[in-house]
């Protein structure tokens, strides 16, 4: 009986902690174990009954406390988890809602300049271009004015090669008619020209 008793007692402990050992009997003398089995159990078996339900309760008791801390501490621990997950978040929002505010700053400077660079741009070509058209304008002006004065001049010289081509014919004209009345007065007087005389015997 004292054999069942002790498996009674560990089929009742709780599974979560294994129960403590029961107290062992000092060995009594073989010559006692020996003398009666029935005295032997009465005397042995009680004690540890009450001594295994008295420490089973603590166990128990110290287990819960052990449990009720750890989740306690695991609870307190998650708070702070989460509490830095979401400072740490918000942080990173901050963060980019900054760096989105900068590049933004950013583009709207560089855009800024682009714009007033390309406005400059603009503004100077166009002067460019109209000083460049009225040198243009003043040229062809220029060029038309030069244009006349050659004609001018070409017409000049037209009219003063036609006039000496006028007197050359005028010129030519004269001379054939003199040449054919000297022809005829030396025909009418039988004589020859001195002159050719003068270039056949010069």
């Amino acid at each position: 009986m004292a054999e069942e008793e002790p498996k009674k007692v560990e089929t009742e402990t709780p599974s979560e902690t294994p129960p403590p050992p029961p107290p062992q009997a000092e060995p009594e003398p073989e010559v006692k174990a020996q003398k009666d089995v029935a005295e032997e159990k009465t005397v042995i078996s009680p004690p540890p009954l009450v001594e295994e339900k008295v420490e089973e309760s603590k166990a128990v008791a110290v287990v819960e406390t052990s449990e009720s801390a750890e989740e306690k501490t695991e609870g307190s621990v998650n708070r702070d988890a989460v509490l830095a997950r979401v400072v740490t978040e918000k942080r990173i929002s901050l963060i980019k809602a900054w760096e989105e505010s900068e590049k933004s700053k950013a583009e709207n400077k560089a855009h800024k300049k682009l714009s007033s660079i390309a406005s400059w741009e603009n503004s100077k070509k166009a002067s460019v271009e109209a000083e460049l058209k009225k040198i243009e304008e003043k040229l062809e002006k220029k060029k038309a004015e030069y244009v006349e004065k050659m004609k001018n001049k070409i017409a000049v010289i037209h009219k003063e090669a036609e006039e000496k081509k006028a007197i050359v014919e005028a010129k030519r004209g004269e001379d054939l008619l003199k040449a054919e009345e000297i022809a005829a007065k030396y025909r009418a007087t039988g004589t020859t020209p001195k002159k050719l005389f003068k270039m056949f015997l010069g």
